[in-house]
C-alpha cells in the first residue's frame, strides 16, 4: 500500500465530503427528501470514481470522459428519485439539481479542480439557501397581491 497516495486521496475525499456538507445541511434544515447524508456521500463517491480512473495505468481522456458520462447519468437517476409530482404540483426539482451538481463537486475534487469544486459548492449553497428564501417572499407577495391563474409552486 502506498501511504502517500492513500493520504492524498483520503484528503480529496474528505474535501469533497466537506464541500457538500453545507449543501446537505441546508436541504436537511429545509426538510427535503435528501439531506445531510446524501449530498456528502454523492460528492465523496463521485470523487472516488474520479480518483480511480485518474490512477488507471494508461488512463486516457476517453476513459475519463466515459467515467464522467456514467457519473452524470447515475447521479441524474438518483436525483430523479427526489422529484415527486402531486396533481399540478412538482416537488424536489431543486433537490435533484443539487444532487446533480454535488456529483460534479466530487468529480472536480477528484480531478484536482479545486477552483471549480469550491465555486460550485458556494453557488449551490446560495441557490438552495438564499434564493429559496427570496423565492418564497416573491410567492408570498404575489399571493398577497392577488395574482392568480398560476398553478401552486413549491419553492424546492
Amino acid at each position: 500500500m502506498d501511504w502517500s497516495l492513500f493520504l492524498a486521496d483520503f484528503g480529496r475525499l474528505l474535501a469533497a465530503f466537506a464541500l457538500a456538507l453545507p449543501i446537505g445541511w441546508e436541504r436537511q434544515r429545509a426538510s427535503r427528501s435528501a439531506g445531510l447524508r446524501t449530498f456528502p456521500l454523492v460528492a465523496a463517491a463521485s470523487c472516488a470514481y474520479a480518483l480511480i480512473v485518474r490512477t488507471f495505468d494508461g488512463a486516457t481522456a476517453e476513459s475519463q470522459s466515459r467515467l464522467l458520462q456514467g457519473l452524470i447519468t447515475g447521479i441524474g437517476f438518483i436525483g430523479g428519485g427526489a422529484i415527486l409530482k402531486s396533481g399540478e404540483r412538482v416537488h424536489g426539482t431543486a433537490t435533484a439539481a443539487g444532487i446533480w451538481i454535488t456529483g460534479a463537486i466530487g468529480a472536480a475534487a477528484g480531478f484536482g479542480r479545486w477552483e471549480m469544486a469550491i465555486a460550485m459548492s458556494l453557488i449551490t449553497y446560495v441557490a438552495l439557501g438564499v434564493l429559496t428564501r427570496v423565492e418564497r417572499r416573491l410567492l408570498d407577495h404575489d399571493r398577497d397581491a392577488g395574482v392568480s391563474g398560476q398553478p401552486p409552486v413549491d419553492p424546492d
